[in-house]
């Protein structure tokens, strides 16, 4: 196909459309014949064929970005991988990012594939705006994780560089637990619990750690009428280290996460978190 004139201003327009790189959209729009929806449909096939020829690649790399809506009730946790950090810290890909958490406070949807399927804008939905931004950049580009969590009062924390995001429920509202919130974010980041208290480990899981106990207490020649007792006890260690409630407070070594918030309001508790990272 001979090259058609393609002004500036459209270049412009559609670099402002889909975010792709100047000379891409004057292909886009020449192979296109001008047209801004045929432009962009290209766009989107030529990620189509980078997303297929790069699928088994490793997308370890990327953004965690996490959300909370303007009346504090709910709150989202978004990964956006890439293949390389050169890329994560390009500032187009982390505002597509931030885009993407934008569309999920609003919408709220209740998984990953409802999430791909919002719309994006531009006649696009998200999962086509990751797809087409894949061609752009010529790397393996998904949304690897989704979460969103719902509460009284949500308070989000994102780690350095993007690499961890965390969101908080608390059981009451009040701008007065803001920072206490961010505080107990910043504790899920750094300390990593499987859940916010005994109740919310999976019985498997405590079910092994007892079994773990009992072996150690054995191997150690404990008599086997002790074997038990023995493995509660380090359940009850276990359940301190792995739980956030139960959690020595990292900001204050003489409380737990439970007396912390007890504290500030005798009935604050956590009744949710939500923690994604990178890798």
């Amino acid at each position: 196909m001979s090259e058609i004139k393609i002004s500036a201003a459209d270049v412009k327009k559609l670099r402002d459309q889909t975010g792709a790189g100047m000379m891409d959209c004057k292909k886009a729009l020449n192979e296109s014949g001008g047209n801004f929806e045929d432009a962009i449909a290209y766009l989107r096939k030529k990620g189509q064929k980078v997303a297929s020829k790069r699928a088994d690649r490793e997308a370890k790399e990327g953004v965690v970005i996490a959300k909370v809506s303007g009346d504090n009730k709910n709150g989202v946790v978004i990964k956006l991988s890439s293949e390389t950090d050169f890329v994560a810290k390009n500032e187009d890909f982390i505002n597509l990012a931030q885009e993407i958490a934008n569309i999920a406070i609003t919408h709220m949807p209740a998984d990953k594939d409802a999430m791909l399927a919002l719309d994006f804008g531009g006649g696009m939905t998200v999962g086509d705006k990751v797809t087409e931004r894949s061609g752009v950049i010529g790397e393996k580009i998904e949304l690897a994780n989704f979460e969103t969590l719902s509460a009284e009062m949500v308070v989000s924390y994102i780690h350095m560089g993007y690499k961890a995001g965390v969101v908080v429920g608390l059981n009451k509202a009040d701008a007065s637990f803001d920072q206490a919130g961010k505080d107990v974010a910043m504790q899920v980041a750094a300390m990593k619990p499987l859940a916010v208290d005994k109740d919310g480990i999976d019985s498997s899981i405590v079910e092994k750690e007892i079994e773990i106990g009992k072996e150690q207490a054995r191997a150690q020649g404990k008599p086997e009428a002790m074997l038990e007792k023995i493995a509660m006890g380090k359940l009850g260690k276990f359940y301190k280290e792995n739980t956030l409630m139960n959690q020595i407070f990292v900001k204050d070594g003489k409380k737990t996460v439970a007396q912390y918030l007890q504290g500030l309001d005798k009935d604050l508790v956590v009744t949710n978190f939500k923690h994604v990272t990178l890798g």
